[in-house]
């Protein structure tokens, strides 16, 4: 044990009394970041990995809903838009602790259609690969009086809860709940945390005086949805009526 000893300090006080290290040359080579790494696997990897990934399939396949008709993104209404509008409303309604009104998703944040047949989180993630959270706003009657306007020069997004009717680009009418909106009461909206900032066109969201967050992402509430109602379906019903 005492040699063990004294040969680890004899080590310690030579690396001690060695000069500093100087660099003598230094070489670099670009290692390219695309599919040719592909080739490259690590097998005790990949077997490690294994029952992980088996775990994520399944559940990313396994059904948690069913949908008896195709579900189609296009402008201006279309089923998938209503659905997913819907949807946020629904789960809003549940989350919130005050009453929500309206509910507004755009267009651009839905990024498939959905064929008839089994709906699983698959389906989900890839309508919705963004990590967006559900927020509700308190806006005034005017400011989505002007969210409307915008909707007519986009073309169509995604509400539910409010009806509007246009024609040759003017906004005609606009109601929530089957009144005409009033420019100086108050509204809740439900939409993303993304479109509360005012993208996509939509300025008027970051008009809001006041923001519920929920910390939930839309996309977990869209499954939760789905687990809850079972049957995906929605209809065109003439809410974002724009000619």
């Amino acid at each position: 044990m005492k040699k063990i000893v004294l040969l680890l300090l004899l080590a310690v006080g030579l690396i001690a009394c060695h000069r500093p290290l100087r660099v003598i040359e230094a070489t670099s080579e670009v290692i390219m970041i695309d599919s040719t790494l592909d080739i490259i696997q690590d097998s005790a990897y990949l077997q490690y990995i294994a029952p992980f990934q088996a775990e994520l399939e399944a559940a990313l396949n396994a059904p948690i809903g069913y949908a008896p008709d195709v579900l189609m993104v296009k402008k201006p209404e279309c089923n998938m838009l209503n659905w997913a509008s819907d949807a946020l409303l629904s789960m809003a309604r549940q989350l919130s602790p005050n009453h929500v009104d309206i509910a507004v998703v755009n267009i651009g944040g839905m990024r498939t259609d959905w064929a008839a047949g089994d709906i699983t989180r698959r389906h989900i993630f890839e309508l919705m690969p963004f990590d967006n959270e559900l927020v509700v706003l308190t806006m005034t009657g005017e400011d989505i009086l002007k969210l409307c306007h915008i909707f007519v020069e986009l073309g169509g997004e995604g509400v539910a809860g409010l009806r509007m009717k246009a024609r040759n680009g003017k906004l005609i009418s606009a109601s929530i709940g089957g009144k005409p909106i009033v420019p100086t009461a108050y509204y809740t909206v439900a939409t993303s945390d993304y479109l509360s900032q005012g993208n996509d066109g939509m300025t008027p969201l970051a008009q809001h005086i006041d923001v519920w967050r929920s910390e939930e992402k839309i996309r977990d509430l869209y499954i939760q949805y789905v687990q809850q109602v079972k049957t995906v379906q929605a209809i065109v019903d003439g809410r974002m009526d724009i000619q």
